[in-house]
């Protein structure tokens, strides 16, 4: 176990680059779950919300007494599993960049102002390594909260929207705050959407032949974002 207070920097710029694609995704994720009870089937990696049934698998849980998360692929009751396998590359990942925080199985959350928000903090990092489109965050227990990731197709994926691109942006910008060019590149990188870096501007090629041009101040921070027509 590792006890934390603060997160590391190349787990925050990790966080924000996946910070835009990931809010678009989680709401395209809420706006396809019907309204209704849950259950899962760990063993069967199934996962049922109404009339609904996805194949998931457990990105981890946390433990709301010590203020403690596991990753999934790091509990002793699933580890080697068919429901952790998705995740077992968060801590490839995370051993390939020397990224601790997807390393370690168990990272005490007690020593922050906010716990709770340091694993949602996680869970959403997490979602992003694995590229998964959003995650369950469910209570399972008096003091447990565990975490799903969608692994199936029905699952919509959050398309690149040229008219929600600036709140997008400046939402994702907001979350962490360290780097705003990554919230950006990470985006279109998410979306396979060719880019060119140039200066203080990025510019990106978007579907159908328009360009997204997003300008950033002198301290780096997101100026504008406008979409030139194609002519």
């Amino acid at each position: 176990m590792i006890t934390m207070n603060e997160f590391g920097d190349a787990f925050l710029l990790e966080v924000e680059r996946h910070a835009a694609w990931g809010a678009a995704q989680l709401e395209a994720l809420t706006a396809f779950l019907p309204a209704d009870d849950w259950t899962a089937d760990l063993p069967g990696c199934t996962y049922r919300q109404g009339g609904l049934e996805l194949r998931i698998a457990v990105l981890g849980t946390y433990d709301m007494e010590d203020r403690t998360w596991m990753w999934g692929w790091a509990n002793p009751g699933l580890r080697g599993t068919e429901v952790v396998a998705l995740t077992e590359a968060i801590e490839r990942y995370g051993r390939d960049r020397g990224i601790a925080e997807f390393t370690e199985g168990t990272v005490d959350l007690s020593g922050f102002a906010d716990p709770r928000r340091a694993a949602e903090t996680l869970a959403f990092a997490g979602m992003g390594v694995a590229g998964a489109p959003g995650y369950l965050g469910l209570q399972a227990g008096p003091a447990t909260q565990v975490y799903f990731l969608p692994d199936d197709p029905q699952v919509p994926r959050a398309a690149l929207d040229p008219v929600a691109l600036p709140r997008l942006l400046l939402t994702g910008a907001g979350l962490v705050g360290r780097s705003p060019r990554h919230v950006v590149t990470g985006y279109f990188d998410h979306h396979g959407v060719p880019r060119r870096d140039e200066g203080h501007r990025i510019t990106a090629d978007l579907p159908g032949g328009d360009a997204a041009e997003i300008d950033f101040d002198a301290a780096g921070r997101i100026a504008s974002v406008r979409i030139t027509k194609h002519s």
